[in-house]
């Protein structure tokens, strides 16, 4: 990253914030490598060392977790970095809960918690914490509390602040959800904490079950996204129907909207539907969907419905809106509150004048059907696409396209299954039955395009 930027980021943060960035980054920087630094400047010389600064995707993080938007901005209207893809390091939710208890601890429940801790630390440990996340980097010291047991942390806040002690149920929950999917019973039970810990025992499928002591094994997780808030999100829909110029209107799409809306409502999310957008109206609304706080949501799902060709949608007004003014303002570094969390798009246009002819079967009969198309693929997202490139997707002016269709039918009968299907698994399906078709003598096949890093399934609330 430009050095000069870095300069003018570590001007504007003081001692305070430069400490809270460290406790931030201390899952990513050895801790012995953080002591004895008091400004930013220090810490950035700590990432870089470890390629932390390659591109400006972490520091975002970092920045907007410190409520610093003013440097976020600057970050991001000046930076040069690369792209961030989901391989990227991320802040773990574990130390962004416990950033979050520290900003929200008032004077008196600090001082509170260090007295009912000094038999487990000791008085010396406590006197030297003068802020919370000082407490917790003891209690971490110590082995008391750790990213898979947090049960001493929630045991004392019950006693000084129930609102903070939400916030640890809440990551709780969670750690629990993301190592034992819905419908998932747990594989084995973990090895028992020793007797003095006045801890009560659990199995793998409950929360602080994975211990710190010497020898003891961990539980395998199950690397599927976290899906537990509700709302899941919000599901956008643009549905071009009517169109200025030469493009025919797109009839039947109702139906795809109608039946995407109440598939997706069924799993828990917000639905947002926007009708015959030009295209200078599709791009400042994709802006301002992408510049909301996602930090309460799990993911994003964001289906279009168009007319296309190879590597773009259009707006009603017939002009062009290519793939990367549709996902770009959505990567990690411009809406860090997405990062991690899988962004869905689901793509019905065409994506060029081309055909899939079937020679070996007679023609069926083709009343109703009309082409569409679809977009190339990008980084950090899963793109299900409509047809492969170069080629036409066909819809049927009464029931709906073809391939959203499908996709919502593959996605309710995966959903009301006891197997736990990802999505890549639900679209090859999608891609099998969409495959078989023949819709005026021409074949289709959809493309699903991904850089997930986890598995994804939708489940109904």
């Amino acid at each position: 990253m430009d050095l000069l930027l870095l300069s003018q980021i570590d001007e504007e943060l003081d001692s305070s914030e430069a400490a809270e960035l460290c406790f931030l980054c201390s899952d990513v920087v050895n801790r012995k490598r953080l002591e004895g630094i008091t400004d930013a400047k220090g810490l950035f010389l700590r990432l870089e060392e470890r390629g932390l600064l390659e591109n400006s995707s972490f520091l975002s993080q970092l920045l907007h977790t410190i409520h610093r938007a003013d440097l976020l901005n600057l970050l991001n209207s000046e930076g040069r970095g690369q792209e961030e893809t989901d391989a990227n390091p991320i802040l773990s939710d574990y130390r962004v809960m416990l950033y979050r208890i520290h900003e929200n601890m008032t004077n008196e429940n600090l001082e509170k918690i260090k007295y009912l801790l000094k038999d487990d630390l000791g008085k010396r440990h406590m006197e030297k914490s003068s802020t919370a996340l000082d407490v917790f980097t003891e209690l971490e010291k110590m082995g008391v509390i750790s990213r898979t047991n947090v049960n001493k942390l929630q045991e004392i806040l019950l006693k000084c602040d129930k609102q903070l002690a939400v916030t640890v149920e809440s990551y709780m929950d969670a750690v629990q959800h993301q190592q034992r999917p819905p419908g998932v019973p747990p594989a084995r039970q973990c090895p028992q904490r020793p007797n003095n810990t006045h801890l009560p025992q659990m199995s793998c499928g409950e929360v602080g079950v994975f211990f710190d002591s010497p020898g003891a094994s961990q539980c395998d997780e199950v690397e599927f996204y976290s899906l537990t808030r509700e709302p899941r999100g919000s599901c956008v829909i643009f549905n071009n129907e009517h169109f200025q110029g030469m493009l025919t209107n797109r009839r039947g799409t109702e139906e795809d909207t109608k039946t995407l809306s109440s598939l997706f409502e069924r799993f828990g999310f917000r639905i947002e539907t926007y009708i015959d957008l030009s295209s200078d109206e599709l791009k400042q609304r994709i802006k301002d969907i992408a510049s909301r706080d996602f930090s309460n949501d799990d993911l994003l799902v964001v289906c279009i419905l168009t007319h296309g060709e190879k590597g773009c949608v259009f707006g009603s007004d017939e002009k062009k809106v290519f793939l990367p003014d549709l996902t770009s303002p959505f990567t990690s570094d411009r809406a860090p509150t997405l990062a991690g969390k899988p962004k869905v798009f689901f793509i019905q246009a065409c994506q060029n004048e081309g055909i899939q002819e079937d020679a070996q079967r007679p023609p069926e009969s083709h009343s109703g059907l009309q082409q569409d198309g679809t977009l190339p693929a990008g980084a950090d997202f899963l793109i299900g696409m409509s047809t492969v490139e170069n080629n036409k997707s066909f819809r049927h002016t009464k029931t709906g396209s073809i391939y959203i269709q499908e996709l919502c039918k593959q996605l309710t009968k995966s959903a009301e299954s006891s197997e736990k299907d990802d999505l890549l698994t639900v679209l090859t399906r999608v891609n099998r039955e969409v495959g078989k078709g023949v819709y005026a003598r021409n074949k289709q096949m959809p493309e699903p395009r991904y850089t997930l890093t986890k598995k994804l399934a939708f489940r109904f609330v």
